[in-house]
């Protein structure tokens, strides 16, 4: 009796061990180890040469390549003079907070000469996601795909490609964006826009001087193409079309989709979609050369965005002279067609089925109204001050509920899971406005915002429900939300102001689509929900870096569970100090 109870014991203790052991890799799964050494490289574009921040002297960075089940490992170096952290955009890091990359919220950054070692395992994903920097806008240059197949021996629920390319778009300055946003953030006006878009950092024929820095996609006739796309950019939305080519979406934020066919696709920065194209039979192919293009869906006020088109050049095997050729280009929505974009979010639909189920919440027991938009807050010093904001006495700034959140100086995550969170944050954020004003109408005569590093506390798989709803202040707006550590399903969207009397009775709770940044709709709203089952601090912010800068952002604590596998994981030794 004795042994057994002592071999129960030594069983109980071992699974214990293995639970607070830093992620394994499931039963058949891998490890995939990488290494990213950060480091400054000339890189010359539109004529102009500056050294920029890279990943091992590439740009765009290396491509992650995993499967569903994996563990990924990768060791970042910090070899220039700015702080750095990596984010793994959209990958869940269940238990592996300490691994999620944004600065002063889940760690202090990497400093200069010293290093950090990421660890986390792919959970119930597969598709497209990426990763970027998280400090400031140093992801203006610090980005690369991830590439996430299925489970060895698992079909695809979509026709097999003949092969897979990633197409990243980015945007190009020609002078440092860490000077564009301190500029901006000391004079309090708007920053200057990007000097190009980039498709795989190439911004292509329609720009000066880069007609030799074109992505060409060749393929070969009739066979199938899986475009991997991610938009990487800095602060805009993008519409992408290829010329005389029928795109059919099956996957976006490394979710499945029922397949659909469209023309143009609309990306939001922080988000990814995985769409297939199948390439003409020969005859009709060798006639034409055939542009891809993007360029700007842009709600917001005239000059706050890059008014330009960006072109890489899809091309038949064997590649014919392409100026002999007759030039296709796609056709392209107006910049503002909110019409096309709420048709376009309406189309995506989870697949919903046993093999990959919806597990969308059908009860809520947290529900919260975010209303979210551009706000002023007075010019510093004395009354006489002036500055570049809305007006001449007041700088532009962002709210959630009008409170403009204040990044801490140490990591929210450490502060939680030591238990010393005063002085660090405040867990107080307001569940909806404190005085309601009618969103989508006429702005309230004080656009002043509070300022604050509070938080949402939930307990562990709290059922939650957000619905974002976008604000006049300033201009409606549309703004990509991204929340860290989840999907999230999208129940409902609309214009105009959200009806709680009217509208959750529309909401599709049978196959929303699964995703991790959503567009709020300019002068709209839009429901989302999801279980709080992941432990740890987790940011939600606006991902146009602008507003993002200027305070669109809140930070969610989901308190550990009862049980050993519903806890966060001890942070690892080589943790960054701040």
């Amino acid at each position: 009796m004795g042994a057994r109870c002592l071999a129960l014991l030594l069983l109980h203790g071992t699974l214990l061990l293995l639970l607070l052991l830093p992620q394994l890799p499931l039963a058949g799964a891998a490890t995939r180890y990488y290494t990213f050494n950060v480091k400054l490289q000339n890189v010359t574009r539109l004529c102009n040469t500056r050294a920029i921040p890279t990943v091992n002297g590439k740009f765009p960075g290396p491509k992650i390549v995993t499967r569903e089940g994996d563990c990924v490992v990768v060791k970042v170096v910090n070899n220039i003079k700015d702080n750095i952290t990596i984010h793994w955009h959209g990958v869940r890091q269940m238990r592996t907070g300490w691994s999620d990359g944004p600065a002063y919220v889940t760690q202090c950054p990497i400093q200069t000469g010293q290093s950090y070692v990421y660890n986390f395992t792919i959970n119930g994903q597969r598709g497209t996601l990426f990763w970027h920097a998280h400090v400031s806008w140093l992801r203006s240059t610090l980005y690369g795909p991830i590439i996430i197949l299925p489970k060895a021996g698992l079909p695809l629920p979509f026709t097999e490609p003949h092969k897979d390319v990633p197409i990243i778009f980015g945007e190009w300055f020609n002078a440092d964006p860490e000077a564009i946003v301190a500029q901006a953030l000391q004079t309090g006006g708007g920053p200057n826009v990007s000097d190009a878009y980039t498709i795989n950092g190439l911004p292509g024929p329609l720009y000066n001087c880069s007609s030799k820095d074109t992505f060409r996609l060749k393929v070969q006739p009739g066979k199938m193409y899986l475009l991997r796309l991610i938009n990487a950019a800095l602060n805009d939305e993008l519409f992408f079309s290829v010329a005389n080519h029928t795109l059919t979406v099956v996957d976006v934020d490394a979710s499945y989709v029922k397949p659909f066919d469209t023309d143009v696709v609309l990306i939001t920065p922080g988000q990814t979609t995985n769409v297939l194209l199948r390439a003409k039979p020969t005859a009709e192919a060798a006639g034409a050369t055939h542009l891809m293009m993007a360029r700007p869906y842009a709600t917001g006020r005239p000059g706050t965005y890059d008014n330009t088109t960006v072109a890489a050049v899809l091309e038949y095997a064997p590649p014919g002279h392409i100026k002999s050729l007759p030039l296709l280009r796609p056709s392209l929505p107006a910049l503002n067609d909110t019409a096309f974009a709420a048709g376009f979010a309406a189309k995506l639909r989870s697949l919903a089925c046993p093999d990959y189920p919806s597990n969308v919440p059908r009860r809520v027991d947290k529900p919260f109204f975010f209303a979210v938009g551009l706000g002023t807050t007075p010019c510093p010093g004395s009354n006489n001050q002036t500055c570049q904001g809305p007006t001449n006495t007041t700088k532009f700034t962002a709210s959630i509920n009008n409170v403009s959140f204040d990044m801490p100086t140490t990591a929210l995550l450490q502060a939680h899971y030591t238990g010393q969170s005063a002085g660090v944050y405040t867990a107080d954020f307001p569940a909806s406005p404190l005085e309601p004003f009618n969103y989508t109408g006429t702005p309230p005569n004080n656009t002043n915002v509070s300022n604050g590093t509070r938080v949402v506390v939930l307990p562990y798989n709290a059922s939650v429900e957000v619905v974002l709803q976008d604000t006049s202040i300033l201009g409606a707006e549309s703004h990509p939300l991204h929340l860290h550590g989840f999907d999230f399903f999208v129940v409902g969207q609309g214009t105009g102001n959200y009806d709680p009397s009217k509208h959750p009775a529309e909401f599709n709770l049978v196959d929303p689509v699964q995703r991790n940044t959503v567009g709020v709709p300019a002068g709209g709203w839009v429901a989302i929900r999801f279980f709080a089952d992941n432990p740890g601090v987790w940011f939600m912010h606006c991902h146009l870096e602008v507003h993002t800068t200027w305070g669109l952002k809140m930070a969610w604590v989901v308190n550990d569970g009862p049980l050993p596998e519903q806890k966060l994981m001890p942070p690892p030794s080589d943790l960054p100090m701040c």
